[in-house]
């Protein structure tokens, strides 16, 4: 072991002809370097390919500015490791080193093992049980002392990766502009783990994913942008593992740079890193971008009483947020147990060079930031919109280009920040999902509050030239109700997660529409049906970025369950053989109604002018035909309203929607111009009713809880009314 370099962080393999970035001469071996700044001693274990016997262990020799590092000669790419910290146990001034436990280093990029049991399904209780208690840090008999029991044979291990060979030029980037952008919400798995059309080999895989059958649906639907769940690879709660289940969602990280190995189809002459990288080029190669939703905020590690597993072993007082008065204690922010801290310096660069790392060796468009209101907390816990970490992020030349959008909130103190982040993101906007829920469903809310998310919510995001585009626009995610369930269920059923059905959201302005669940009521089916279309209608024709949740075209439930987040079974799994094609075909044609009509997908903010040479307009129309004045907007007893959407653009058609919450038909007087129908939510499958046309004053009925949309006749030479 000779003294190597401190950089990179991780593992550098040097090989003969390279030497001279290694400073020896005819050198070949592999440089490790750790950031441990408070370990008086950092131990390099070396192990077995399939890493379960220890062959060797190694002092790193030195320690610069806070990383331990060394060169080992005679070895290279593939070589399978763990690290050990020693220093002091003093849990109340925030450091936990316990080198009886084999700890992951932070920049693997693969992961050799698992910890516990990987995937739901029964075990060998006690066996399970023992190989999680190997892990806890503190003894099990006062959290005082360090745990001795050593975890090596059942640790995670990192395997020393090799640079990605040259190859076949990989497709270019398709690069979506915002204003074309339609997100469609994916688990790797969930989407596929039931599709009659793929071989059961590859279902639930990266592989499938990119099946030719996936791609012809991602085509013949209208998306441009697939935003996949968690895909780096993580550790279940043991209190899920005992329970038989697994973190389904993936929210539960452990090596950022590392891609998930349970969604690898172990296809011979295939790595993890390979498949998913395949699946990358394929996508883009058919057009399509790649959004992965990303974890920075917490780890798998838990509260004061989680398994030691990397962070909190190396580094524990430097990597999370600690309580001020008992540094025994974390912040929990996130409500998973612990804070990353991404007010120190080595934190950021870790997080940045997992980005890039996703963005450079897998090609990603672009990234999720779950809680990210934690990314930007100082370490006084104050939120700011200049923190390090979004400065660094905007300024990296890799970074900057891509697509970031926040969540923009967290549990902690000043934590919901919806608008608050800079020019350049994109936001996940919950106020959009409440009010056109409670507006359709709850017939709660005015025709002000429709008419300012349907416009792109300037009081969150009109602001330092944010762009309406800024705004994610959805009526459900991964975290809640389907939209099947939306109109299905009053209340949440969440049994199957072993919470006693107290966890998920208890407020999710839905409405069963009479009867709780499944039914055979003919009545209460339409209504239903009909409830889902008005409100993927009212979410495609809406100003900013729609994002689709992945099974709500195709009417998936998941029985009640709005937090299945551990449920990794038919819950989750979308059931292609019972899709239902009517509500498909109409999420196909709103889609192509958006992609065909620059009406229905106006990136800038609207003025209420009327004149087409000067920009976007929207005109405000009463059901009789009049504009909308003083208490028509606020009149909660009358909710009906129709607005005119236009470009700005003399040769773009104009688009009127017709919106009709009430439970009972409505008569509308058409506008001056000549209107033809393109969508009518009543119908099974949006398609509009024959002859359903209209001229200037003519008059048009919607029906109940119901939303239409016209395009105007263009005049001779192809330029509108």
């Amino acid at each position: 072991m000779l003294p190597g370099q401190p950089w990179p962080l991780g593992t550098h393999v040097v090989v003969d002809g390279a030497s001279a970035e290694s400073g020896y001469d005819n050198t070949g071996g592999v440089n490790f370097a750790v950031w441990a700044p408070d370990a008086t001693r950092v131990e390099l274990c070396l192990f077995d390919d399939a890493g379960f016997n220890e062959i060797q262990r190694l002092d790193l020799p030195v320690c610069s500015e806070g990383v331990w590092h060394g060169l080992l000669l005679g070895t290279g790419p593939g070589v399978v490791y763990g690290l050990r910290a020693h220093g002091p146990w003093a849990p109340h001034e925030g450091h936990r080193f316990n080198p009886a436990k084999l700890l992951l280093d932070p920049w693997a990029q693969e992961v050799v093992g698992q910890y516990g049991r990987q995937g739901p399904g029964p075990a060998d209780d006690a066996a399970l049980a023992e190989i999680l208690a190997c892990h806890a840090g503190h003894s099990p008999d006062a959290a005082e002392r360090p745990d001795t029991r050593d975890n090596a044979r059942h640790a995670l291990k990192a395997r020393a990766p090799l640079k990605s060979s040259g190859g076949p030029p990989r497709p270019p980037r398709p690069n979506i502009a915002r204003a074309e952008t339609v997100l469609y919400e994916v688990h790797v798995r969930s989407l596929t783990m039931r599709h009659p059309g793929i071989p059961e080999l590859l279902r639930g895989s990266y592989a499938a994913l990119a099946h030719p059958v996936m791609l012809a649906h991602y085509r013949a639907l209208g998306i441009t942008t697939l935003n996949l769940l968690p895909v780096h690879f993580r550790a279940d709660e043991a209190a899920l593992q005992n329970r038989g289940l697994s973190n389904h969602w993936g929210y539960a990280p452990i090596a950022w740079l590392a891609p998930e190995t349970r969604y690898w189809s172990g296809c011979p002459g295939t790595t993890p890193s390979s498949e998913f990288r395949t699946m990358v080029d394929t996508l883009h190669a058919a057009g399509l971008e790649v959004v992965l939703d990303v974890v920075f905020n917490h780890t798998a590690e838990g509260d004061h009483l989680g398994p030691s597993l990397s962070l909190r072993g190396l580094a524990n007082a430097r990597y999370y947020h600690l309580q001020a008065g008992n540094k025994a204690r974390y912040q929990d922010w996130t409500g998973c147990g612990n804070a990353v801290n991404l007010a120190e310096p080595r934190v950021v660069e870790l997080v940045l060079g997992a980005l890039r790392h996703w963005a450079t060796e897998y090609g990603v468009d672009g990234f999720r930031f779950d809680l990210a209101s934690t990314l930007g907390r100082d370490t006084q816990g104050k939120f700011s919109r200049a923190a390090g970490f979004f400065a660094a992020l905007q300024s990296d030349p890799q970074l900057a280009k891509l697509k970031w959008i926040a969540e923009p909130w967290d549990i902690g103190p000043a934590g919901y920040q919806l608008g608050a982040f800079a020019p350049g993101w994109m936001e996940w906007n919950d106020q959009y999902r409440d009010t056109i829920r409670a507006w359709w469903l709850r017939d709660s809310g005015d025709r002000s509050v429709f008419a300012h998310r349907l416009a792109g919510s300037s009081a969150q995001f009109h602001h330092d030239r944010r762009a309406p585009t800024a705004s994610v626009n959805f009526i459900t995610a991964h975290d809640g109700f389907t939209l099947r369930d939306l109109v299905s269920y009053d209340h949440k059923h969440n049994q199957a997660n072993g919470e006693g059905n107290r966890d998920g959201q208890h407020h999710n302005a839905s409405w069963n529409c009479g009867i709780e669940g499944d039914t055979d009521d003919h009545a209460v089916r339409a209504l239903r049906h009909r409830l889902q279309r008005a409100l993927l209608a009212t979410l495609l024709c809406s100003v900013g970025t729609p994002m689709l949740l992945a099974g709500d075209e195709m009417g998936h439930s998941q029985q009640g369950n709005n937090n299945a987040y551990c449920q990794d079974n038919d819950t989750t799994w979308l059931n292609w053989h019972e899709a239902d094609h009517a509500l498909l075909d109409c999420v196909r044609r709103l889609l192509e109604l958006r992609r065909r009509y620059p009406s229905l997908r106006i990136p800038d903010w609207l003025s209420d002018h009327g004149q087409n040479d000067r920009g976007p307009s929207a005109l405000w129309l009463h059901p009789d035909g009049r504009g909308l004045h003083g208490t028509d907007w606020h009149d909660t007893t009358d909710r009906a309203l129709a607005v005119r959407l236009h470009t700005g653009h003399l040769t773009d058609a104009a688009a009127l929607i017709l919106a009709n919450p009430a439970p009972r038909a409505r008569r509308y007087i058409a506008p001056p111009g000549a209107w033809r129908c393109v969508l009518d939510s009543d119908t099974e499958n949006g398609a509009p009713r024959q002859e359903h046309t209209a001229s200037t004053g003519d008059a048009l009925t919607v029906a109940e809880r119901s939303l239409c949309i016209f395009i105007e006749a263009p005049l001779a030479g192809g330029i509108s009314h």
